[in-house]
């Protein structure tokens, strides 16, 4: 269409009037997107504190606030606000980001104009000001600005953001035949927001704005709020348990507290405790140090390194994740992967390489040419080299030496870099007429004359092979197509191996515009988008953790079939069940699709409906659902996903909707997230193993101190670096555990499993109670006692008591890291674990001899130390036995 003849037909419709636009903004409203309200960083910052840890955090240190006025405890208060503090603080700041999606669409929208036809004449007006009735004018380039139809004019539209199809679509006025699907973007006559017209020019009426087109919908589906992630859900029921667990210590306590001071220390009299009883000014002295003990047992046992650890276990990973091509913009998002138990991916791009290549070449009498070096100097190589360079779209480019094919449709830039031979085409050859490729013609011609005459074609074998009377061999004889047994049985083939088949002839007809006379077949190409190489050995070390894949296409059935069943999705003997196109689906209620969900592999022909769809069917049935997606049509999905997987050659609104960014776009970094976030979860637990095994021998020293005469044996500033050590610095060293192959062998965890397992409170109770022993034994057998020397006091005893707590908490760090029995399995791929603890003990042997007054601590002698060493290192070996005794060899999966 001319611009002269589009200008006379803008001119014979009538625009609307400004009476008109305001009563359509008043019934349907502006162009604008849909903002659901959205909190601020400060109240989102301020809702975190609902965290359940920080919760019992905050009741521990308002309580160590109001109860300890007379001797304020600083120290430790500080510590527990800090703690609190910077986990949530870093925790908002991951979350506050996802809601940029919304954003980046809006701003998508806002930075456009259009050409509209009002009743005073053309105008060019901002996109949030299309009104419904409005009559816009499209030209290639432009993006269309909202729902509507087209009604004068043909264009061709790129409706790939919203639908995931690349080919491009023929618009015209008008509608589909019947049975076109239901989702509206193969209809002839619709357009819809945020497609691109490829080419042409064209008038559309608009149906829909804003909030109500398509385009709208997906950006108010974007922000709706994600369903509480797998880590948090187990964290809740985390402080419950240790809530539970502080709370009961923290009763103990203060009724051991109040037996000592009224029974025990009036030497079981009656007289004198019922005195004491009676006697206001003492119980309440009593009650007030009974209170005070309770909440030094809540604030020692309350994990408060939990949250800042976690953070910083999500943290440090991310850098590791981004080598291996894996980019995390939401930190739950890591954790969350290794919990996947079913995985929606795309196909194109991930599972294959997501560009066509010409796969094989097929003569007419059906030999199969894998290289095109095989013919390339015979007259039939010289031929199909003539037909791929001319009647073509696209063009070779040389950029660094490289040649490569540009321009045209995918296609034919396949069959141009199937020939790319270095020996030159004939050179005096030139194209007298051509027609381009078109969905509707389903061929490509172009006459040529000069050192070769002709009518070269390209096009649908359906279309081309019935008009084909003979074809060439490879001496370029033209011979009689007389028995097409072979061709057909190839033809068979490719489409069997989700090839695309192209058909390649030559002509005598002198007519471009439509195929007449007889040709005479070069041969078939099968083209194909390959399964990427890796993507089989990705596949099956994701369904060997027991996630199910699910491929979800555009393609119809047998190519998705073809292709799943190459990269190992599918096998032969899979049930009806496993490939489903999108109309079965839609016919299917909410029940029965539930049924069919752990059968189904494939998803033929679907709409973007289809991705949020089974996403909710999955999560009904308890799973952990993941979704990878590029366009600004799997942006609702992403977000609706447990973790989304945003490609990252895909568009900016999909990637602000995921959790995880895969920066090669392909399956195996998929594969790699998954193995990092079980890592993850792992050292998660056997940080809360270790810091609970710690935190219990605290506790029951606390509890059964009062009853053999010990109050307190560690200092506040003892405690600060007893504090330090089980949180930051512990927090540190099990955060760069290495990523085991073995752990992709395991099932994947249950959403509703609890964070500490049988195995973690066998380990815990076990190592916490004898450290519990060990350290009642030191402090009360007279003849460790005697072992150290008497100053003024007791400060070399106090002193080797305080050494071997540290110590025996060194040593539990490394029967927590492991359930082997050879405590150092993998040891050195965690470098700065190693690092850590030699750091750890290196101050603790400066604080023994360099701490003073300060730290209440006496240089000891070689063999006094040398003893409390020996001491603390007997956590190992009762560890080995309780190991042995549980056959930890046999649970490599225990945590």
């Amino acid at each position: 269409m001319t611009q002269h003849s589009m200008t006379q037909r803008i001119d014979r419709i009538r625009g609307l009037t400004e009476q008109d636009v305001h009563a359509s903004r008043q019934q349907h409203g502006d162009n604008a997107l849909t903002r659901i309200t959205k909190h601020s960083f400060l109240r989102d910052f301020l809702m975190n504190f609902g965290d359940p840890i920080i919760k019992i955090l905050l009741v521990a240190l308002v309580a160590n606030i109001v109860l300890r006025l007379r001797d304020f405890n600083w120290y430790e208060t500080v510590g527990i606000a800090a703690a609190i503090l910077v986990s949530t603080f870093v925790s908002t700041l991951s979350e506050y980001g996802s809601e940029k999606a919304f954003d980046k669409l809006q701003a998508d929208a806002l930075k456009t104009t259009c050409r509209v036809k009002r009743a005073h004449g053309l105008a060019e007006v901002a996109v949030t000001d299309i009104v419904v009735g409005d009559m816009v004018l499209l030209q290639a380039g432009e993006r269309i600005p909202a729902d509507g139809v087209i009604i004068s004019g043909e264009i061709y539209v790129d409706q790939s953001p919203l639908n995931g199809e690349s080919k491009e679509a023929h618009k015209s006025p008008g509608t589909s035949p019947s049975g076109a699907s239901d989702d509206g973007f193969s209809d002839r006559g619709r357009l819809f927001r945020g497609c691109v017209v490829c080419s042409g020019e064209a008038v559309m009426r608009v149906l829909a704005v804003g909030g109500s087109t398509f385009y709208g919908r997906l950006a108010r589906d974007v922000q709706e709020e994600s369903r509480e992630s797998p880590l948090k859900m187990r964290l809740g029921k985390l402080a419950q348990t240790i809530s539970r667990f502080g709370y009961i210590g923290a009763a103990l306590v203060a009724l051991a507290d109040l037996f000592n001071a009224i029974v025990i220390a009036n030497g079981f009299n009656g007289m004198a405790i019922m005195s004491c009883l009676q006697t206001p000014q003492l119980i309440l002295g009593h009650l007030i140090h009974a209170a005070t003990l309770s909440i030094s047992v809540i604030v020692v046992a309350i994990p408060e390194g939990l949250p800042l650890m976690i953070t910083i276990v999500l943290s440090s990973n991310m850098k590791r994740m981004l080598r291996d091509h894996v980019l995390v913009r939401k930190l739950v998002g890591i954790e969350t992967s290794g919990n996947l138990s079913i995985l929606f991916t795309d196909k194109t791009g991930t599972i294959t390489k997501g560009k066509l290549k010409a796969q094989s070449f097929v003569s007419g009498d059906g030999t199969v040419y894998r290289d095109f070096r095989k013919i390339a100097a015979t007259p039939l190589g010289a031929l199909l080299r003539v037909s791929c360079l001319y009647n073509t779209s696209a063009a070779f480019s040389k950029k660094n030496g490289q040649q490569r094919a540009i321009g045209g449709n995918a296609t034919e830039r396949a069959l141009l870099e199937f020939v790319a031979e270095r020996q030159p085409a004939p050179a005096r050859i030139r194209v007298v007429s051509s027609v381009p490729f078109s969905s509707l013609r389903k061929f490509s011609s172009a006459r040529v004359d000069g050192d070769v005459r002709g009518l070269l074609v390209k096009g649908a074998p359906e279309l081309i092979l019935p008009l084909c009377t003979g074809w060439y061999d490879e001496g370029g004889v033209r011979r009689a197509l007389t028995n097409p047994a072979k061709l057909k049985k190839a033809l068979g083939d490719m489409t069997a191996s989700a090839a695309r088949v192209l058909a390649v002839a030559v002509g005598e007809s002198a007519a471009t515009e439509t195929l007449g006379g007889e040709l005479t077949l070069v041969g078939l190409f099968a083209i194909r988008d390959e399964v990427r190489r890796e993507a089989p050995r990705a596949i099956r070390q994701v369904t060997q953790a027991g996630v199910q894949v699910v491929m979800i296409t555009g393609d119809n059935d047998k190519t998705a079939a073809a292709v799943a069943r190459e990269a190992g999705m599918l096998k032969n003997s899979d049930d009806a069940r496993a490939v489903l196109t999108s109309k079965q689906l839609a016919n299917m209620t909410d029940g029965e699709l539930r049924k069919v969900l752990p059968h189904l592999r494939v998803v033929a022909r679907a709409v973007p409906s289809d991705k949020t769809r089974l996403i909710a069917a999955a999560q009904h049935l308890g799973l952990v659902a993941g979704m990878t997606g590029d366009g600004i049509n799997d942006a609702p999905a992403l977000k609706k996903a447990d973790v989304g997987f945003s490609m990252g050659s895909g568009t900016e609104v999909a990637k602000e909707a995921g959790d995880i960014v895969v920066l090669d776009d392909n399956f195996l970094s998929i594969a790699k997230a998954i193995l990092y976030g079980r890592t993850i979860f792992k050292s998660i637990r056997k940080f809360i193993i270790f810091q609970l095994t710690i935190n219990l021998c605290a506790v029951a020293v606390s509890i059964i101190g009062p009853f053999v005469g010990i109050s307190s044996p560690i200092t506040v500033l003892q405690m600060l670096w007893v504090n330090m050590v089980m949180d930051t610095l512990a927090g540190l060293a099990f955060a760069g555990e290495a990523p085991l192959a073995e752990y992709m062998h395991e099932p994947p965890k249950k959403p509703d499993e609890p964070i500490i397992n049988r195995y973690m409170y066998n380990q815990i109770i076990v190592g916490g109670m004898y450290m519990t022993v060990l350290c009642l034994l030191f402090l009360k057998l007279p003849a460790i006692h005697s072992m150290y020397r008497h100053g003024g006091g007791d400060e070399f005893f106090m002193t080797a008591f305080f050494a071997m707590f540290i110590f025996a908490g060194v040593f539990t760090s490394f029967n927590a890291r492991t359930t082997r029995l050879n405590l150092l399995a993998y040891v050195w791929r965690n470098k700065g674990f190693i690092a850590i603890m030699l750091f750890v003990s290196l101050i603790q042997v400066m604080i023994i001899y360099f701490g003073g007054a300060i730290f209440r601590t006496t240089g000891l002698s070689y063999m006094e130390l040398q003893f409390v060493v020996i001491l603390a290192l007997s956590v190992i070996p009762v560890d080995f036995i309780r190991k042995s005794a549980i056959g930890s060899l046999k649970r490599g999966g225990a945590l």
